[in-house]
C-alpha cells in the first residue's frame, strides 16, 4: 500500500461525509457517502472484502479525498451530486437518470404546490432536493392539513375570473381548496397563506403560527367555535413537525465559496465549486506560512490560484471575513445569517477538519517537527521572548493542613521527564497556608539549580490563581530570576491564565494546543503530589499507631514496618517471629502491648 494512503487512512475523521478515490494517474475511481468517514474507508482495507470488482478497484487506490458535511443525509446529496459531474469509473453501475425529489411553489397566480424530480427555470421557487422521497411527502401533507390550496393547473389569472371562465370541483365541495378560481378566495388571502408555507419549508414557524392564530381568534369572536377548533387542531399539527434542513438552498446558484483556518505555521483553505444549488467540487489545500502572512493575504493569493485551477467563473464568492481585494465584476460577500452563512461554515468545517488530519499524520511521521509547531505557537500566545522547551509546573496537596506536600513536574519539548520530577516537604510553613506554601517551595527549588549550576526552565506553572502565582513571584524577586523566567498561573474554573501583574486573565481557545500542553503540566503536578500525600498520610497513619507503644522508637517501627510490610502483621505476629527481627526484649514489648500475656 501506498505509504501517504497508509497515513492517510489512519488520521481519517469520524464525521459524515463523502470520500473519493484516485488512482496514480489521478483518475477519480469511485464516490461513496458515509455516515462515519473512519469506519466506512476503513472497511474496504480489510482481508475480507466482498466481490471481485471492489478488490481490484482497492487495488488501484493510490489516494483518498475527503469532504465532511453535516448529516448522512446531507453526505447522499453530495455523493449524487459528484457522482454525477465527474461520472467516476466505479459508480457506472451504480448509476442511473433518477434525480432528487425538490418541492416547488409554482410561479403563477394562486400558485400551487407540489413535488417535482424536473426543476424549469421560469421563476418558480424549488426547496430541496430531498434524498427520499418520503420527508418530502410528509411536509406535504402537513401543509395540505393546515392550509386549503388548489390543485387543478387552471390558469386563473383575474380576467378569466371576473369573466366565471371556471367552475368550482370537488375539491371545493370537499373543502381542500376554497374556490379561488370562482373568485370565492381572494388573491391577498392566498398569498398569505403561500408566505407563510415558504417559512415551513425553510423551518421558520413564526408567519404560519401568527397567521393560524389569528384565523383561530377571528372565528372564535363569531362564535364560530367548530371552526376555531379546526384551526386549532391545524396549528397543533404545525408544532409537531419539524422541517430538515437541506445541504443548500437552491437559490444559492452558481457561486464559488471559500472557508479557512490556520495556525502559526500553515493555512488550510477549502474551497466549494456550486451551480444550481448543488456542490459539484470539492478541494482543500495546506498553505505554509514563511513570513507570517496575514490570513487575509493568503486567502486572497488562495482564491485566485483556485479559481484559476478550477475554470470557475462565478460572479460570486462566499468568504468568511472582509478582504481588500476587488476582483473585476465579482461580487465578495461575507453572509452574516441564512442558508449562505451555513453554507460557508460548512466549508471553515471542512478546512479545520483537514488541519486536524495533517497535524495527526505529522504527529505520527514526524513528531520532532510536531514539537516544534507546538512550541512556536506556546511562546507567541503566551508572550514569551523564547520557546517554552523546559517546563516546570507546581501544585500543593494537603487535607486540612496535615501531611502538606508540593510537587514540582518537568516537561521538556511538551512532553514529561518523569526523572526530573520533585516533591517538596514545607519546612518553615505551619497549618494550611497554600499561598506561603508556594512561596518556600519555589524559593527552595530555584536556589538549589541557582547553587548547583543547573538550567533553569523557561515557563514555570503554578497551578492555582492570583494569590498563589503572587507568591511565587515573590520568590523569583529574591532570587533575581522575576523577568528571567516567564512565570504564569493556571485557574481551574474557567482555564484563566494570570500573568503577574495583570488583573485580567488570558483566555485560550479551548481546542488550542498550547492550552492543552498546560492543562497536562497542570493535572499532571497535581496527580504525582495528590499520589505522594495519600502514601506521606498512610505511613503517618501507621507510624502513629505503633509510636503509641512504650519503650519502641522510630527505628524500631521502621524494622517492623519493613520486614512484615503492616501494622496488621505486627499485630498478629506471634512472639517467636518478633524475637527473630527485634530480639528478646523489645520482642516482648511490642507483643504484649497488643496481646494479653
Amino acid at each position: 500500500m501506498n505509504p501517504s494512503l497508509e497515513l492517510q487512512l489512519k488520521t481519517l475523521p469520524s464525521d459524515p461525509g463523502v470520500y473519493r478515490y484516485y488512482d496514480k494517474n489521478e483518475k477519480l475511481l469511485y464516490v461513496g457517502k458515509a455516515k462515519n468517514l473512519k469506519k466506512r474507508v476503513l472497511s474496504y482495507f480489510n482481508k475480507n472484502l466482498p466481490g471481485y470488482r471492489i478488490k481490484v478497484m482497492v487495488g488501484k487506490i493510490n489516494r483518498l479525498e475527503t469532504t465532511i458535511v453535516n448529516s448522512e443525509y446531507d453526505a447522499l446529496l453530495l455523493e449524487n451530486n459528484l457522482i454525477k459531474e465527474h461520472q467516476p469509473l466505479y459508480n457506472v453501475m451504480l448509476k442511473d437518470d433518477k434525480t432528487y425529489p425538490w418541492i416547488c411553489i409554482k410561479n403563477e397566480a394562486f400558485p400551487r404546490i407540489f413535488m417535482t424530480r424536473t426543476m424549469i427555470k421560469d421563476g418558480s421557487e424549488y426547496y430541496g432536493p430531498y434524498a427520499k422521497v418520503r420527508p418530502a411527502k410528509i411536509l406535504l401533507d402537513t401543509i395540505k392539513h393546515i392550509y386549503k390550496l388548489r390543485s387543478c393547473n387552471l390558469n386563473l389569472t383575474p380576467n378569466k375570473i371576473e369573466e366565471g371562465k371556471y367552475k368550482v370541483c370537488l375539491e371545493y365541495h370537499i373543502k381542500n381548496c376554497e374556490g379561488p378560481c370562482e373568485g370565492l378566495e381572494s388573491k391577498e388571502d392566498y398569498d398569505e397563506k403561500i408566505d407563510s408555507i415558504r417559512g415551513i419549508i425553510k423551518g421558520d414557524f413564526k408567519k404560519a403560527k401568527e397567521y393560524l392564530n389569528s384565523q383561530m381568534m377571528k372565528y372564535a369572536s363569531i362564535l364560530q367555535f367548530e371552526n376555531a377548533q379546526i384551526v386549532k387542531e391545524r396549528l397543533d399539527i404545525l408544532e409537531n413537525y419539524q422541517v430538515k434542513n437541506t445541504i443548500i438552498h437552491p437559490n444559492i446558484d452558481d457561486v464559488d465559496v471559500f472557508g479557512m483556518t490556520s495556525d502559526e505555521t500553515a493555512a488550510y483553505v477549502n474551497y466549494f465549486k456550486i451551480r444550481n444549488g448543488n456542490i459539484i467540487q470539492s478541494f482543500t489545500t495546506e498553505i505554509k506560512k514563511i513570513l507570517e502572512e496575514s490570513d487575509e493575504d493568503i486567502l486572497e493569493e488562495a482564491m485566485i490560484e483556485i479559481r484559476q485551477k478550477f475554470n470557475s467563473d462565478s460572479s460570486e464568492i462566499l468568504i468568511p471575513f472582509h478582504l481588500s481585494l476587488e476582483i473585476p465584476n465579482v461580487k465578495l460577500i461575507v453572509p452574516k445569517v441564512g442558508d449562505k452563512k451555513r453554507i460557508v461554515e460548512l466549508s471553515e468545517k471542512n478546512a479545520k477538519e483537514y488541519r486536524i488530519e495533517k497535524l495527526k499524520q505529522v504527529q505520527i511521521v514526524d513528531p520532532e517537527r510536531h514539537s516544534n509547531r507546538i512550541m512556536a505557537e506556546m511562546q507567541k500566545l503566551l508572550r514569551m521572548p523564547v520557546e517554552p522547551r523546559h517546563i516546570e509546573g507546581f501544585d500543593n496537596s494537603n487535607i486540612q493542613g496535615t501531611n502538606p506536600v508540593s510537587a514540582c513536574v518537568v516537561f521538556k519539548d511538551g512532553k514529561p521527564s518523569k526523572a526530573d520530577y520533585r516533591i517538596f516537604h514545607p519546612k518553615t510553613v505551619v497549618g494550611p497556608d497554600d499561598y506561603a506554601t508556594m512561596e518556600e517551595v519555589i524559593f527552595r527549588r530555584y536556589k538549589r539549580l541557582l547553587d548547583e549550576g543547573d538550567s533553569l526552565p523557561q515557563l514555570i506553572l503554578i497551578d492555582g490563581g492570583k494569590g498563589q502565582l503572587s507568591s511565587a513571584v515573590k520568590s523569583l524577586k529574591l532570587l533575581g530570576l522575576y523577568g528571567k523566567i516567564t512565570i504564569i498561573g493556571i485557574a481551574k474554573r474557567l482555564e484563566e491564565i494570570y500573568f503577574p501583574e495583570d488583573s485580567i486573565p488570558l483566555y485560550l481557545d479551548k481546542k488550542s494546543e498550547t492550552l492543552k500542553v498546560l492543562q497536562r503540566v497542570r493535572d499532571e503536578s497535581h496527580r504525582f503530589g495528590v499520589k505522594h500525600h495519600r502514601a506521606r498520610r498512610t505511613n503517618s497513619t501507621i507510624k502513629s499507631e505503633l509510636e503509641e507503644i512504650p519503650g519502641i522508637g522510630d527505628k524500631t517501627i521502621e524494622l517492623l514496618l519493613s520486614k512484615l510490610k503492616s501494622v496488621k502483621r505486627v499485630k498478629e505476629a506471634n512472639l517467636e517471629t518478633l524475637e527473630e527481627i527485634l530480639g528478646k526484649s523489645k520482642a516482648l514489648i511490642v507483643y504484649s502491648f497488643f496481646h494479653t500475656v
